[in-house]
């Protein structure tokens, strides 16, 4: 999805950058596995091009965000944001020249020379208000103009990129028309119509078990594992050099295959031994930590202030226990949820084969049919807007099912619909045109971002971010 680039503490990161897919990549570790690099003073790479780890710190001392801030927000990946943004403004950089996009000095000028801030009263440029904004900003001109430049490079990049097709005023006008109706409709809750949970019978609950037993196995592990901080390795409280050093020693002893018990033979640490582990309500952050990354028989990773040596030395799939209580609600739940779905699945196919009628929607109906007006498709004050989506989406006298914000289900009957009288000057009606043209330039760069994804390859050296963020703790 195409986002602004997020703001951190009111100011905005990396300019009016609209290339979200990355940060999402990114959030999700999606830019492969991290590149293999001897030379520590990288960060990251595009392609060929190398970004520094002083390349990152010139981009925090421009957004000005205080080290203090950095420090507050390190486990809230504030680290991982700016990086993104970097990443981002590098992208768009490296685009930029090769369309070989430019502005001029003068364009640079006028564009200072018309910033509200720098006139008087009268709409007058006054040097002196601009000097003392680069002084209160710990700025120099040519610094800022940089930026200006920068900025604008982007904002020409984008309109060269999003400029679209105009949408024809009468389509507009049958869109917004058809939005902004009103349906009538009658309704009544399903809730009545479905089995409790507490009358299922133990052969339902049996037979539900046997058809999805392969489904409802769950996977259990054998492992042990040491906890490793800077107290244990090195003896000192500090996160520093010769702690991580001793970490890389124990990764390459990883790589190179060497056993659990040989690694950890000149190291102080108690072994804990965990049996057949599963996670459960109960949380355990270093066991269920361990459990997610079961696919390694042997790996350590960082758990908070912490480092974690484990390795698997079973692996194993169970059925569900019934004589648990918690894994009998929980199976008891499923089966009552089936229940549902099935049902509701028959109303639909009933809905679809044109085999459910006025009087099927009567009977089961009774006395609790209700009655509604919907003004528009922004109307979402009984139903979720999704549901209110697919009612819009439907003719006259269509039966559906839809879900409240509760997520309880309804059976639907559209009744009726009528227009809504507007005036091309009405702010909603102009608001939906502003909408549209957003939308129809979203869907551009949406192809765009794809292309970036194509052409670029971003990388990550996570160990140069992991030094990065004890240089701030």
């Amino acid at each position: 999805m195409l986002e602004t680039l997020k703001n951190f503490g009111g100011k905005k990161i990396g300019g009016l950058i609209l290339i979200g897919v990355i940060i999402i990549a990114f959030g999700f570790g999606g830019f492969g596995g991290g590149f293999s690099t001897n030379n520590q003073n990288n960060i990251a790479k595009i392609n060929k091009k190398n970004i520094t780890t002083q390349d990152f710190m010139n981009y925090l001392n421009e957004s000005r965000i205080s080290q203090q801030a950095i420090r507050e927000n390190i486990d809230n990946n504030i680290i991982e944001e700016l990086l993104s943004g970097l990443i981002s403004t590098t992208l768009i950089s490296l685009e930029v020249e090769k369309l070989d996009l430019s502005i001029t000095e003068l364009t640079v000028l006028k564009k200072i020379k018309e910033n509200k801030n720098f006139l008087d009263e009268n709409n007058v440029f006054q040097r002196t208000k601009y000097e003392k904004f680069l002084l209160t900003n710990n700025m120099s001109a040519p610094m800022y103009e940089l930026q200006l430049k920068n900025k604008e490079l982007q904002k020409h990049l984008f309109d060269f990129i999003g400029a679209g097709t105009i949408t024809p005023e009468f389509l507009l006008v049958k869109k917004f028309e058809e939005e902004n109706k009103s349906l009538n409709l009658e309704y009544f809750p399903m809730e009545n119509f479905y089995k409790n949970k507490d009358d299922l019978t133990n052969s339902e609950i049996e037979n539900f078990l046997k058809e999805n037993k392969d489904l409802l196995k769950r996977e259990y592990i054998d492992f042990k594992y040491i906890t490793l901080n800077p107290k244990i390795l090195i003896g000192l409280e500090e996160f520093n050099q010769d702690f991580f050093d001793e970490i890389d020693k124990i990764e390459n002893k990883i790589s190179q295959g060497v056993t659990f018990e040989a690694i950890i033979e000149n190291i102080n640490a108690n072994v804990l031994e965990i049996k057949e582990y599963t996670p459960s309500n109960a949380k355990k952050l270093n066991e269920d930590m361990i459990y997610s990354k079961r696919s390694s028989e042997i790996d350590i990773i960082e758990n908070g202030d912490n480092f974690l040596l484990y390795t698997i030395t079973n692996k194993y799939d169970r059925g569900p226990d019934l004589t648990d209580q918690n894994t009998n609600e929980e199976i008891r739940e499923l089966v009552y949820q089936k229940s549902k779905f099935d049902f509701n699945r028959n109303i639909l196919e009933e809905i679809q084969k044109k085999e459910f009628d006025d009087n099927k929607f009567e009977e089961m109906a009774s006395y609790n049919t209700q009655y509604l007006t919907i003004n528009s498709i922004n109307d979402h004050d009984v139903f979720e807007k999704n549901s209110v989506k697919i009612l819009y989406s439907l003719p006259k006298n269509s039966f559906t099912l839809v879900n409240d914000k509760d997520n309880k289900i309804y059976l639907v009957k559209i009744t009726g619909t009528s227009k809504n009288s507007f005036s091309k000057t009405d702010e909603n009606y102009l608001k939906f045109i502003s909408n549209q043209v957003t939308n129809n330039r979203i869907a551009i760069l949406k192809s765009y971002d794809q292309l970036l994804n194509e052409k670029y390859q971003v990388q990550l050296n996570q160990k140069t971010i992991d030094r990065v963020k004890n240089y701030f703790k």
